[in-house]
């Protein structure tokens, strides 16, 4: 078991992470953090924080995520870009997948 599998079913074990579904192309299975990762792994959840907020930025900045700075906690909308296939093809794999899970957390 390498490293990476061996800190997966710690944190798997931990309830720092769960199952959330598996990778279409190539098998795997995928995970998502829960609420306790903040508790097991700080750094962690710091990086993934730090690097959500960069991609929301990045889909801001290209026009598919609308934000309203005015309040204490920005509120996030999609705009109408967010929704033409033919701008998302132009996105690359990862902010495609970051755009579908903010849409999957916005449209529930």
């Amino acid at each position: 078991m390498s490293k990476e599998e061996d800190i997966i079913d710690r944190l798997v074990l931990s309830g720092g992470l769960e199952a959330a579904g598996v990778d279409s192309e190539n098998g795997e299975l995928l995970y998502t953090f829960t609420p306790k990762i903040k508790e097991i792994m700080p750094e962690l959840y710091n990086e993934h924080l730090n690097d959500v907020n960069s991609e929301v930025m990045a889909l801001w900045e290209a026009g598919y995520l609308d934000l309203d700075f005015m309040s204490d906690d920005p509120v996030i909308t999609l705009s109408d870009k967010a929704f033409d296939e033919l701008e998302i093809k132009k996105l690359s794999k990862r902010r495609q997948w970051s755009l579908d899970e903010i849409k999957r957390l916005l449209i529930i």
